[in-house]
């Protein structure tokens, strides 16, 4: 009878189960079903840096510059930040990739392309590259002479890839302007798509004499001859790259992770890109509020008497913090958020474009302010640079760097360069917009 009576309840509560879970169309609004939950993935070699607001503005008591930059409340949306800044390594791989796509192109094998059987267009076939491919391979090398440096031209004979011709191509939308061109506002007739694609294409390669054109009158050859190359430096990070670079970077590593989620058949996460400059200031300050400098206190000194960052210390004693130069990536204590180097080592490109009192009229979620102008303009097969006001092509960099005095490490400073410039003194680092509340909701 007991044995009766318990099917009949299972019996019950499975057909409440099925009602409920709503198994076929019953006329209600369910929602698209069989999409799979989904949780930003912790990309690699970054950290979180939560929701939250925080002052910006300098922490120094400079009275007048507190009238073009008074002190603001910022609310930060919640992102992911590489721990340390782009190291010569990872850049080199960028580097090799550029290198393997151009020879690709050159060698216009079938084996190596994927061709799109409704447009007709070849995309390479990275999986056969990584597999089969491999440039010093001899009978390779044959077929790809151009890219190597001219007879002439060779130091010592050595045979190097000339990289003059390390162009990379890519494309962005421009969803500013796409938001708010007034041929675009009328949803009826909207202005074409192509319209805001922006085509850029830039050489890739660091400019390793920054070393010498940075410093007049001042022996600084090695640096220029091995920093980028030498296996000694792998960890240390990238400089001589310009704004440009940065950028071109953050978008092929975006594209060779989204080729990567494509293979898995998984939902693709935010873009790689340079920071908001305040979203690095945030990230700077480590979740403290008013903090002069990434570590907390006011000094550039522990309690022991060791310096706390890279910069220019005392009365130009560059050495007395333990790096003359850049010294490597992961030096020196992490901040709160565990980001390495957010003072000193190499200042980092921002995205946002240069204005001395922006503070004042960016928003207060999210502030950003960006002026798009390109690298150069090309004529008649001879590269021009862009025309445009000098002003406007300033971009902000923060964090000061091994060659600055302990006033550009505060976590409000702020300076430019112009956004062409190579220089030894700045490197960058990435972001990725957290999709979601944030990472510890569970649902």
């Amino acid at each position: 009878m007991k044995l009766i009576h318990s099917l009949k309840m299972i019996g019950l509560v499975s057909a409440f189960s099925i009602i409920g879970c709503g198994p076929g169309n019953t006329g209600d609004v369910i929602g698209v079903q069989g999409r799979r939950v989904w949780f930003h993935p912790t990309p690699f070699g970054m950290v979180y840096v939560p929701t939250g607001s925080f002052n910006t503005g300098q922490s120094d008591e400079d009275i007048f510059h507190s009238y073009l930059a008074p002190n603001k409340q910022m609310t930060i949306a919640g992102f992911w930040m590489d721990e340390t800044e782009i190291t010569n390594n990872e850049y080199r791989q960028f580097v090799q990739y550029v290198i393997d796509s151009i020879a690709i192109e050159m060698l216009d094998n079938d084996l190596y392309f994927i061709e799109d059987e409704e447009t007709g267009e070849r995309f390479i076939n990275w999986r056969e590259v990584r597999r089969s491919f491999y440039i010093d391979n001899p009978e390779i090398r044959d077929d790809v002479q151009d890219m190597y440096v001219a007879e002439d031209e060779r130091f010592r004979h050595k045979k190097e890839i000339d990289t003059r011709k390390l162009f990379y191509s890519y494309e962005w939308i421009d969803y500013h302007d796409a938001a708010t061109n007034a041929e675009n506002l009328d949803r009826y007739n909207p202005a074409p798509r192509k319209k805001f694609i922006r085509k850029e294409r830039t050489l890739i390669y660091p400019d390793t004499l920054c070393f010498i054109r940075d410093f007049t009158y001042s022996y600084n050859e090695p640096m220029a001859r091995h920093y980028f190359h030498h296996v000694k430096y792998d960890d240390y990070p990238v400089v001589g790259v310009n704004w440009h670079m940065a950028n071109a970077f953050s978008y092929w590593r975006t594209y060779y992770k989204e080729d990567y989620w494509n293979s898995l058949g998984a939902p693709p996460t935010e873009d790689y890109r340079l920071p908001t400059e305040y979203e690095w200031e945030y990230a700077a300050r480590g979740g403290r509020i008013g903090n002069k400098y990434p570590w907390g206190g006011p000094y550039t000194r522990n309690s022991k008497g060791c310096m706390l960052a890279n910069f220019k210390p005392l009365r130009g004693n560059y050495g007395a913090d333990g790096g003359l130069y850049p010294v490597r990536a992961d030096s020196y204590f992490p901040n709160d958020y565990g980001l390495y180097n957010m003072a000193g080592n190499v200042s980092e490109w921002t995205r946002n474009a240069f204005e001395i009192s922006s503070n004042i009229f960016t928003h207060d979620l999210n502030g950003d302010y960006r002026i798009s102008i390109p690298e150069y303009v090309q004529q008649n097969g001879k590269f021009t640079r862009e025309g445009s006001d000098i002003t406007l092509k300033r971009k902000v960099i923060r964090g000061g760097s091994w060659k600055d005095i302990a006033y550009f490490i505060e976590n409000g400073a702020r300076t430019y360069e112009y956004q062409d410039s190579c220089r030894s003194f700045i490197g960058f680092r990435n972001v990725q917009s957290y999709i979601g509340r944030s990472n510890r909701d569970s649902k």
